[in-house]
């Protein structure tokens, strides 16, 4: 169920990735489109005002005053259709602004042979909203304007003044949409290879995220699996004490009642006096603790040890120890605790002994642990991994445990030394900053 759930996000994932950026391609195409249209228009529009500027005023106004087929009219057609093939544009006209809707074409600059369609006083398809701005005396800019004569095109238009600066008609150019078009297309072609990053950039994230994903899935697993391993570790040590511990019961009680059937009353009494301080011992386990992981840990190991006689002392900050995963945590006194154990068992019993400090404060993390036991041999050697000073059993992998530790100090940026302090005495000590 949780890995159907984990497919599903993950699928939602990577169509909603793919849906934004697809989204951001289209948006930049279209912006690309319009920026290009804009661009058109006011290279457009800054030729209309230098036309305009440039026309004479004087032959204008007196084809105006009689506006027909006049020698002013052919003159100023053929410097309109010079400035029309020089543009490159579709038509170059003036215009008459005398209505606040209609706008009426006077001289369109095409050559002298072509006369249907571009006679004096014809309307003119400039929309109404640029026509209100030619009323207010403002210069123009339109979209593509469908028109079913002239096919599509763009449009702007600036005003042209006379000597006193008044407005007496207005300077068109018509630029045709295959020409918008073709600009277009070359700006979008010199493009291609944003549009292409963009859709690599697209399948490199989905195919980050799903490697993401699966290396994420494995990490788990691994730390699962070495989870496990680390508390089935503890419980089937504690089983074992459990089990030595009712086997010790049994044997007891088998004891006593052989004393009693035998009528030694007094010697069952000190035997049971001697059972008496091992019950101390057996209520000492018990840690005041305030990390549960940590409590059950010291208790498996303090059990451990005196299973095998060994006398060990633990001193315990009273701290939640939060800045340190609780598994990281086990991992690593687990094991420094039993590499102690090992090494103390090899003394005569009177001498075991084992100290566990844990320290914390607001800067740092102390876990020290001291045992007796023979000196380290090869000390630069201990902490690589399969490097072990062990004898070699059937089915063990052995070398993993201070190769772990280290792993798991060095993931928190501490650092761990582990030296001979004394004769028959070793120190490991483990200190982790806290950022």
């Amino acid at each position: 169920m949780k890995n159907r759930k984990i497919k599903l996000i993950l699928v939602l994932a990577t169509v909603l990735l793919s849906l934004f950026t697809s989204l951001n391609v289209a948006t930049s195409y279209v912006k690309m489109k319009k920026t290009v249209e804009e661009s058109i228009a006011n290279q457009s529009l800054e030729a209309a005002i230098s036309i305009a500027s440039s026309l004479d005023v004087k032959l204008y106004q007196q084809f105006l005053n009689n506006p027909v087929e006049s020698d002013e009219y052919w003159e100023l057609r053929r410097y309109l259709n010079d400035a029309r093939e020089k543009l490159g544009a579709l038509i170059v006209y003036t215009l008459l602004i005398d209505n606040p809707k209609v706008s009426t074409a006077m001289i369109a600059g095409v050559p002298e042979n072509l006369r249907k369609g571009f006679e004096i006083g014809i309307p003119c398809t400039v929309p109404e909203k640029q026509i209100k701005l030619a009323n207010q005396g403002l210069t123009y800019v339109t979209n593509v304007i469908k028109d079913p004569v002239h096919g599509d095109y763009l449009s702007v238009g600036a005003p042209i003044k006379n000597e006193k600066g008044q407005i007496i008609g207005y300077l068109g150019i018509d630029i045709g949409a295959d020409k918008v078009n073709g600009i277009k297309g070359k700006v979008l072609e010199n493009n291609i290879l944003l549009f292409i990053y963009n859709g690599l950039f697209i399948i490199f994230v989905i195919a980050s995220f799903f490697f993401l994903q699966r290396w994420y899935q494995k990490e788990v697993t691994k730390e699962v699996e070495l989870t496990e391993d680390t508390y089935q570790t503890e419980i089937k040590a504690l089983i074992t004490s459990v089990s030595s511990l009712r086997h010790d019961f049994t044997n007891h009680i088998q004891v006593l009642h052989g004393l009693l059937q035998l009528g030694e009353p007094e010697q069952a009494k000190q035997y049971l006096s001697s059972l008496s301080k091992d019950v101390q011992e057996i209520k000492s386990l018990k840690l005041n603790i305030n990390h549960p992981g940590l409590s059950i840990l010291l208790q498996t190991k303090k059990l451990a040890a005196q299973n095998h006689n060994i006398k060990m002392e633990l001193t315990v900050s009273q701290d939640a120890y939060n800045n340190i995963k609780t598994t990281d945590l086990i991992k690593i006194l687990s094991n420094l605790i039993d590499n102690a154990i090992d090494a103390t068992i090899e003394l005569p019993e009177s001498e075991r002994k084992i100290t566990i400090y844990c320290y914390a404060d607001a800067f740092k993390y102390v876990f020290t642990i001291i045992n007796t036991g023979p000196t380290i041999a090869e000390p630069h050697q201990i902490f690589k991994q399969g490097f072990t000073t062990k004898k070699p059993e059937l089915g063990k992998i052995r070398g993993q445990g201070l190769f772990i530790v280290k792993e798991v100090v060095k993931k928190y940026n501490g650092t761990i030394t582990i030296q001979t302090t004394g004769e028959f005495e070793t120190t490991a000590n483990v200190i982790i900053p806290l950022k």
